[in-house]
């Protein structure tokens, strides 16, 4: 990366983590990695309609890793220290990242999920570095395959 983490980028991480243990944000994350799978708008509206809890949970953990992805997009956190601690972005990104463009169109809006977009984007660069065939397995665990298949 060029730079080294600093304190400030190690207790913004803590904090993360800390936010991350929040009560409603821990059923929120738990109900996402469990039951979440749309890939159209349509699919989203059938699994959490607007005004439900399920909807509720969606919006703050995409929130969540949107608003965490604007600081690693806006220099305020380390890069690296984030993608080494925060391998769920990850996994959000994966189960999401066809839902984006839909969600541009739709709200006529080009800006929304740009920092999720560009760190994502950035993480898999990182991770393919580190090991040339590791995101290809890691979408392949998120989609549902055995490892190894």
């Amino acid at each position: 990366m060029g730079t080294q983490a600093t304190y400030d980028d190690a207790n913004l991480i803590l904090r993360l983590y800390e936010l991350r243990r929040e009560e409603k944000l821990r059923k929120a994350r738990e109900w996402f990695g469990r039951c979440f799978q749309a890939t159209t708008l349509a699919e989203l509206e059938k699994l959490c309609p607007r005004g439900t809890e399920e909807n509720a949970y969606f919006r703050m953990v995409v929130g969540y890793w949107e608003m965490a992805a604007s600081l690693v997009a806006s220099g305020v956190l380390h890069k690296e220290l984030f993608f080494e601690n925060c391998g769920e972005f990850l996994f959000v990104w994966e189960k999401t990242r066809q839902l984006l463009p839909q969600f541009r169109q739709f709200s006529k809006n080009p800006t929304i999920g740009k920092n999720t977009e560009a760190v994502a984007k950035a993480f898999i660069e990182w991770l393919n570095a580190q090991a040339p065939e590791a995101y290809a397995a890691y979408q392949g665990m998120v989609a549902g395959a055995t490892p190894g298949q």
